[in-house]
This record gives C-alpha cells, structure tokens and sequence, in this order.
C-alpha cells in the first residue's frame, strides 16, 4: 500500500495546484475590465459552482521546521504581536477585495476560511474588522461557515471568546501532538497542556472545531499515536485533521532529517490505527485526511475538493474564480511587505492564467477523488465545462484496475474511489494527468 502524504488543504501556497498557462497570463498588472473574462473561450459552464473565500494572515511566532505554506517569522527585534502591521494589513486586503468585487459581483459566499501562518496572533478587534468587512462587501449566506486557524501558542481564554463574538463560528487548532517531547522535536512553540487548554476552550465558545494531528513523528510509537488519540476524543473534538509528517522541499526538515522518524510499516500501522479508531470513535473518514462526526464536516474544504470556487486574499492567497467561457487562478504577492504596497497601490494580483482545457481533468479529479463517497459525474461538466468524454478513457481504466466504480443509472451516475484506490490515491489521481 502507497502511504498517503497529503496537506491540509487551504489556498495559501498553491496546494491545490496552479493551472499550467493557458490563452491568457498577467503578472503585476491591476485586475482587467470584468468584460474581459465574459470573453468566448472553448469552455462551456452552465453555471459558477458554490463560492468561498480564503484570507491570508501570514505571521507566525515561529517558522516550524517541516512547514511549507506561506508563513512570515515576526522576528523584529523585541517586537510582540501588539507590534504586527495589523491594520495597514487589514486595509490592504479590503482594497484587494474591493477591486476583486467585479468578479463575483451578487454571487453568494457560502463558506470564509481565515488561515494562515497564525492568525489567532491578530487581535479579536482586528478579527472583528476583517469579518465586518467581508459581510459589508459580500452577500455571505445565512448558515456561512466562518473558519479561523489558531495556535496553542496564542492561546488565551478571553481571546478565544472574543474569536467568537467577532463572528467566526469554527476554530481549527493546530495541535499537532500532545506530547511535549515530540512538540519540542517539531519545534512547535506550545506545550502539551497549552494545546490542551486551548482545545477546552474551544469545545466552550464554539459549536464547532477541529483539531490538527499529525503523525510518523521523530520518536513516536503506537502508543504515543494512541495517546493523541484517547486525549482528542475525550476532549470532544468532533472534526480531525490527520496528517502524515512530510518532509517538504525547501524546509528546514528537508535540509536537516529529524532522527528516529519511524520506517515505513510503522508509519503504515499508524495511519491504519487512525483509521480503526476514528471509525470506532463515531468519526467519519469522508476524506483522505479528514475525520467528522456527523453534522460537522468542514464545508470550506468539502468546496474545494468538489472544484467550487474561491477567492483569496491576503499575501501569497491563491484563488480560482470561474466564468461562462474559461476558468481562471489568481495569485496574489507573496511576501507581506509587498502585498501592502502593491495592493493598496491598485495591484493586488501578482499572477493570473486560465486553466488550459487539457489540464481541467486532472485538477478536478485530483480534488475529487480524495472524497471517500466520491461525486456525482455531472458535477464534472458542471465545474469543468467539458464533455464527460474528457475523462472517460482515464475513468474506464480506472475501473479495469479496480481504482475507481461508477454506479448508477445513465444521467445520475456516480464515480468514487474504490478500497483500493483510496490506498493507491496517487495512482489513481496520475491517470488522469
């Protein structure tokens, strides 16, 4: 069985995978008349899918050694996060929303996903400001899901509470582990009870929340797994992320190997244990690294992995916005100086391109694929603007290889990972490269 090393999935670093050039390219330049994405193109959509919203806040109090996503050390000398540009921040991703409204004018937003970096280091006015921005600027749904990323680090009661009044209404608390020992190993900056206290907190002041836990860590046995385990289940989370320790390229992991990381088989009775104990715990696997209890699925990244659309604000965001003719991503400015500048000086956009028509496919299955029910077949047309015959040789050969089923009757078929290729993901997801 091929080990599955997924991300977490947000739209801060291009995870979800930059559509290759196509018709149309810019870099640096102010966002186009809105007309111009109306164009004719060879794509036909009937309608733009669900829309959410990504919001980069990208400082951290500490680069962690095996992270690759967009993060910033605040590491001005004797600085505290009362010191953080915050509000020339926050004023810069309201002018890159203003200037982005053009291109989703009256589309209702569903789903806002504040990530990061660490952003429980912004202050809960500051959190405040960013969410009465984007309901004054946006028709966001009734039931929006508001999503937070916090770190144990900066974790303290009343801060957690005022998140809340602020208006977000799901925290996701990246624990990581609850053993100091392998916390010091990951160079985390919290401890084992700070990660815990912050977790009790959330389970008071939110309905909802997840916690972050990775595992095949330096020096961790079954034991140490079950231990997280026994401890994220007593304290109520009802949503898990679990993730296999990765060493990414261009990270300090990457240059330096942490000792003791734990051999393949070990790592592969791990990710089993996961499984057995989620399923027994009442959690359902309904992704590659996801695990809910009923009710509480995270709905921003169900959207994603469905290939709805996003926009993305803030240092490095990426966004992927669809028109009737053509699919488009944005990535905006990546280091947090030049965000401020560029953006409050009209050009937030540091990159943009349509998604060429080859490459559709294989975006749209390598999100929906990772859906343990899988998708209707429809929705493919739906997000993609292609026939169904674009994937039906790769779709064909994934059931010959016991990869993929499709049931259903014509017009409501359904296509999901079988046991197999839920093992095999990757070669799944490669034949429709």
């Amino acid at each position: 069985m091929s080990i599955i090393r997924l991300h977490p999935v947000n739209a801060a670093g291009g995870e979800s995978g930059e559509g290759a050039p196509g018709e149309s390219s810019l870099a640096g330049a102010p966002l186009r008349d809105p007309q111009w994405y109306h164009r004719p193109g060879t794509l036909s959509l009937p309608a733009p899918p669900p829309l959410s919203v990504y919001v980069h806040l990208p400082w951290c109090l500490k680069k962690c050694p095996y992270c690759d996503f967009n993060s910033h050390e605040f590491h001005t000398a004797g600085a505290t996060p009362k010191d953080l540009p915050e509000q020339r921040y926050l004023d810069a991703v309201r002018a890159d929303l203003e200037r982005s409204l053009p291109l989703v004018w009256g589309r209702t937003v569903h789903t806002i996903f504040i990530g990061g970096g660490t952003p429980s280091l912004f202050s809960p006015d500051g959190i405040a400001r960013l969410v009465s921005d984007l309901r004054m600027l946006l028709p966001l749904a009734a039931d929006c899901e508001i999503t937070m990323e916090a770190n144990p680090g900066t974790f303290e009661k009343e801060r957690f509470r005022a998140f809340a009044q602020a208006g977000v209404n799901r925290l996701s608390i990246g624990v990581q582990t609850f053993d100091d020992d392998r916390l010091r190993a990951l160079g985390r900056v919290h401890d084992a009870a700070q990660a815990r206290a912050a977790a009790e907190e959330a389970a008071r002041s939110f309905e909802t929340f997840n916690l972050d836990l990775m595992y095949a860590l330096p020096g961790q046995t079954l034991a140490h797994l079950d231990a997280d385990l026994d401890l994220a289940f007593a304290l109520g989370a009802p949503h898990l992320s679990l993730y296999h320790l990765t060493l990414e390229p261009n990270t300090v992991f990457a240059q330096r190997p942490p000792a003791d990381l734990p051999d393949d088989d070990t790592a592969y009775d791990m990710l089993d244990r996961v499984t057995e104990r989620t399923a027994s715990g009442g959690f359902e696997r309904y992704e590659v690294s996801a695990y809910a209890k009923t009710g509480h699925r995270c709905r921003h990244n169900v959207n994603y992995w469905q290939f709805g659309d996003y926009l993305g604000l803030g240092a490095g965001a990426h966004g992927k916005l669809s028109f009737a003719h053509r699919v488009t991503r944005q990535v905006r400015w990546r280091e947090p100086t030049m965000y401020m500048e560029r953006t409050l000086a009209g050009q937030g956009v540091s990159n943009e391109s349509d998604v060429a028509r080859a490459q559709l496919p294989f975006e749209f299955m390598l999100n929906a694929l990772r859906l343990r029910d899988g998708f209707a077949l429809s929705l493919f047309t739906e997000r993609c603007g292609l026939p169904l015959s674009a994937i039906a040789g790769p779709l064909d050969e994934a059931q010959r290889k016991g990869l993929a089923e499709c049931t259903g009757p014509p017009g409501a078929e359904w296509v999901r990972p079988t046991e197999r290729g839920f093992d095999f993901l990757n070669d799944l997801q490669a034949l429709f490269l």
